[in-house]
């Protein structure tokens, strides 16, 4: 898996693109039709979701039965790469490459320690904050799209450890000394919030201690081809518009600039929107249909969860 780090005009790391190849279907694999959604890694399941009719909100039920994709992190390993997200990205990327049950697949993918602009939690304070974008709920839940959690929710895979667990207790010191390594999210589009994939132990201590988390996201960008095209149309872009200002000067005199002030930066900024712009989650015709997530609800949570 080629690996390629983004940064910015100014040298400021902001990214890793992962290019994942010989990869068709993903261990972690999306499976969706008709407003339900059936998540499985290895072919065990691991969340069953349905969206509600009126489109307010999503239904899930976690099976207890997914399994984390990266090592535990050393104390040592902390320290030595606090405050290094490009560094924690490369690790975390190595981790992803050699599991066969994580989310990627053939395509571009960006790991990347930038969330959306409304996660700025303002003057709230850490600990309420980012207990907030929590989905609570286990086995069952919902994650509200209209009143409180919008895109920006965090859905665990495992059900939440509490303040006091044993994993919890070594993560607050290291929170509380600025070493705690980043969890690692998945944005999934179909259920318009972030999947906790791992670090659910480093989440929890973080709010704990009210700090806020290094977070990591992995999101699906846009594939080679598609860089490649809109490239070409946003060079072709830029010439047209150097050759307009230049027939502009030759009428007007040296009084009109030569548009490369404007042009040069919209080119740079459509050049890394195609780099780092994100993709759809995509999802896997449910086998079976609608029936088949039905009989697989009915088998995983035993009437306990009408699939509501």
């Amino acid at each position: 898996m080629r690996r390629t780090d983004v940064v910015d005009d100014d040298g400021t790391w902001t990214g890793l693109t992962l290019e994942a190849e010989d990869r068709p279907r993903p261990g972690l694999c999306l499976f969706a039709g008709d407003g339900r959604m059936l998540l499985t890694q290895e072919t065990r399941p691991v969340l069953l979701a349905a969206v509600t009719e009126d489109h307010c909100e999503v239904g899930f039920w976690r099976t207890d039965a997914y399994g984390s994709l990266l090592p535990p992190w050393r104390a040592g390993t902390a320290r030595d790469l606090a405050g290094r997200p490009d560094r924690w990205a490369h690790r975390f990327a190595q981790c992803l490459a050699a599991t066969t049950g994580g989310p990627l697949h053939d395509g571009r993918w960006l790991l990347s320690p930038q969330g959306p602009p409304h996660w700025s939690r303002g003057s709230e304070p850490a600990a309420e904050y980012w207990g907030q974008t929590i989905v609570e709920g286990h086995p069952g839940g919902c994650v509200d799209w209209f009143f409180l959690h919008g895109d920006w929710a965090l859905l665990p895979l495992r059900a939440m450890p509490g303040p006091d667990d044993a994993r919890v207790k070594a993560y607050r010191k290291q929170a509380r000394d600025g070493v705690l390594p980043p969890v690692l999210l998945w944005w999934v589009s179909g259920l318009a919030c972030h999947l906790i994939l791992d670090g659910h132990a480093r989440l929890a201590a973080a709010v704990a201690e009210s700090v806020e988390p290094p977070l990591l996201h992995l999101v699906r960008t846009a594939p080679g081809d598609e860089v490649t095209a809109g490239t070409r149309r946003a060079v072709e872009w830029y010439e047209a518009e150097l050759a307009r200002f230049a027939a502009l000067r030759a009428r007007h005199g040296d009084t009109v600039p030569d548009g490369a002030g404007s042009a040069g930066p919209a080119l740079a900024r459509r050049l890394e929107d195609l780099r780092t712009a994100t993709r759809p989650t995509w999802a896997w015709p449910l086998p079976g249909g609608t029936e088949g997530w039905r009989r697989v609800v009915r088998e995983t949570t035993g009437g306990a969860w009408d699939g509501r």
